[in-house]
């Protein structure tokens, strides 16, 4: 028999909240360290003498937008139910400003 959230016995309930908590708590912990370790790599191609300019942004801002997606969804739980519709929203805002960068850009540089 499977355990669900909304058994009337308490007991299950606590079990059940308590498993999802522990899985919560782990992703944020690998999360974490997979930040860490992304931050380390930006220190060190930064660092790096033998990496061009040419390749140190991109490759930083690269791994910049994938810290930002760890955020958004291990540590601001934009990957739980009920989460969508203020996910639209931010990505509404970054594909406006998207366009709006890549809009004066072309204006400027044409």
């Amino acid at each position: 028999m499977a355990q669900h959230a909304n058994s009337e016995n308490p007991n299950v309930n606590l079990a059940y909240r308590r498993k999802k908590n522990a899985e919560e708590m782990k992703r944020q912990v690998i999360s974490f360290v997979l930040m860490i370790l992304l931050t380390l790599i930006a220190f060190f191609a930064v660092g790096y003498d033998k990496f061009s300019h040419w390749f140190s942004i991109p490759f930083i801002l690269l791994l910049a937008i994938v810290q930002v997606m760890f955020q958004l969804y291990y540590f601001m739980h934009m990957s739980h139910k009920g989460h969508e519709f203020p996910a639209i929203f931010m990505y509404g805002g970054v594909f406006v400003a998207f366009l709006t960068v890549w809009a004066f850009a072309t204006i400027v540089w044409w």
